[in-house]
């Protein structure tokens, strides 16, 4: 039986609706939970598989650079065969990667298994923000459905550090992928019954040469990078990965300038709103997504604090990201997307700058809560603008593109960051592991952190456009009809 394609435009009651948002963000949910939740329980993965400490980082890697590396060809999937299809197979193959995760032997089967997991998430994820946006008409509504969708997502996040404390406690280590298994199957069975079929026109034809060659690129690049902490800078295993990754990322752009179906259409980033929003994203993803990763590892390898303690720990700054994800709309019509933005991303920085000063006998207030609750309150704020403006002007043709071009911007920044930054505290420590040594190497990340976050708000302020995504002024209604929206994408980019 073929899937019922609902027409753009076509009403929908305000509980349909919501079912549809509920079903995104829960694979959302899902999605950026595996980003983190693998965090508390990684010095157990270690015990358990006999894992080194280069192969933590890339129990995290592994994920987020498959997941980054195919989200764009995932996004044009969906656009050409259906968003509902794509967001259906890429749940699937999540949770299938996810069980044989939970039962793997050996650290290089929990590997494969977590680059085939962040492969599924990368089919996956483009199509929840597409199957929101197309459910919801532009305007104050999806702002506010964009709101809990990143909200959700920073949740997921955010939540990853008690999930997986609770779970490697009660349980073990292995059951912060298992759990993925039963909760997939119950988004899956909703998301089949609620979620309507949409895709466009076109020939149907993937650019996989391109998504192998950015996949490729960021992974030698990321492992170009950890090459530094025993090699250094200058040697041949640093130089030969790193220029061997720029090579491959130099080549996807020259096969998405040529190709007649691009992944990428690189006209997107004429549009000065996607362009910036990707750049910003791109460096915020670099700092604020290596927080959970480092501070989990302080509060486990230098305070002793057990998962579940640590989980417990970073609760304040899960509901800070999700309060600052939820604040951020309604800034946005009184102050500007440019303004929440990049104050979010300020006051993140200013977090990271005292997270900075963590010593090896910290106290709970002052080297855990308040300063992740300020660093996380920030992520929260610039999150919702920079994915508002970033999918606010795309064709409808682009719209999974637009969407899974963000995503890509974070998590590659996520995962590239945390190559450089990890490195960077490696590099300080100098193969120490006392208390006082790992709290000095976390703090130089996190000064670096801040340094990166201060970059992008430079970036914001000298580039992103004063306009909202939403073509209005703050406070003042909107028009409805396909001419304001066409106006409002006009405004947003000008």
């Amino acid at each position: 039986m073929p899937p019922t394609t609902v027409p753009p435009g076509r009403p929908r009651s305000t509980v349909a609706t919501w079912l549809v948002v509920f079903a995104a963000c829960a694979g959302q949910f899902l999605v950026v939970l595996d980003v983190s939740v693998v965090n508390v329980a990684l010095p157990s993965m270690r015990s358990g598989l006999g894992l080194s400490e280069s192969g933590l980082q890339w129990v995290v890697n592994a994920y987020s650079i498959a997941f980054a590396g195919f989200m764009l060809l995932g996004g044009r999937a969906g656009d050409l065969f259906g968003r509902k299809r794509m967001f259906l197979v890429g749940l699937a193959l999540f949770t299938l990667a996810s069980l044989g995760g939970g039962l793997a032997q050996d650290g290089w089967q929990l590997l494969v298994a977590r680059a085939v997991q962040g492969l599924g998430a990368a089919v996956l994820a483009p199509s929840t923000l597409t199957i929101l946006t197309s459910a919801v008409s532009e305007g104050p509504a999806r702002t506010r459905a964009i709101a809990t969708w990143s909200a959700v997502g920073a949740g997921g996040g955010a939540a990853g550090g008690l999930v997986g404390g609770v779970l490697t406690d009660g349980l073990s280590w292995r059951w912060v992928l298992l759990i993925n298994v039963p909760v997939g199957a119950l988004v899956l069975a909703g998301a089949a019954r609620w979620v309507a079929e949409s895709r466009t026109g076109g020939p149907r034809r993937l650019d996989l040469p391109g998504a192998v060659l950015v996949t490729g690129g960021a992974a030698v690049l990321a492992y170009g990078i950890v090459q530094t902490e025993e090699a250094g800078w200058t040697s041949p295993r640093t130089l030969v990965p790193l220029g061997a990754g720029l090579l491959l990322v130099l080549s996807f752009l020259l096969v998405e300038a040529r190709t007649r179906v691009p992944l990428m259409p690189l006209k997107l980033f004429r549009l000065r709103g996607v362009s910036v929003a990707n750049a910003a994203m791109f460096l915020c993803g670099g700092a604020m997504m290596c927080m959970w990763f480092f501070m989990t590892l302080y509060a486990q390898n230098v305070l002793g604090y057990s998962p579940l303690r640590a989980g417990l720990a970073l609760m304040p700054s899960s509901l800070a990201v999700v309060a600052g994800s939820k604040l951020a709309p309604r800034l946005m019509r009184r102050l500007g997307t440019r303004t929440v933005a990049a104050a979010g991303a300020a006051i993140a920085a200013a977090g990271f700058a005292w997270q900075s000063t963590m010593g090896a006998h910290g106290a709970y207030l002052t080297a855990i809560m308040l300063p992740g609750v300020v660093m996380m309150l920030g992520a929260g704020l610039s999150s919702t603008p920079l994915a508002a403006l970033a999918t606010s002007g795309a064709e409808r043709g682009d719209a999974g593109l637009a969407s899974g071009l963000i995503n890509t911007s974070r998590t590659l920044g996520g995962a590239l960051g945390l190559a450089v930054l990890s490195t960077v505290a490696a590099t300080r420590t100098g193969g120490a592991t006392g208390p006082a040594a790992l709290a000095s190497g976390y703090a130089l990340a996190f000064r670096w952190g801040a340094l990166i976050l201060v970059g992008a708000v430079a970036l914001m302020l000298a580039w992103m456009p004063r306009g909202a995504p939403s073509g209005t002024a703050p406070g003042e209604p909107r028009a409805a009809g396909p001419a304001a929206d066409s106006g409002a994408a006009r405004d947003a980019l000008s």
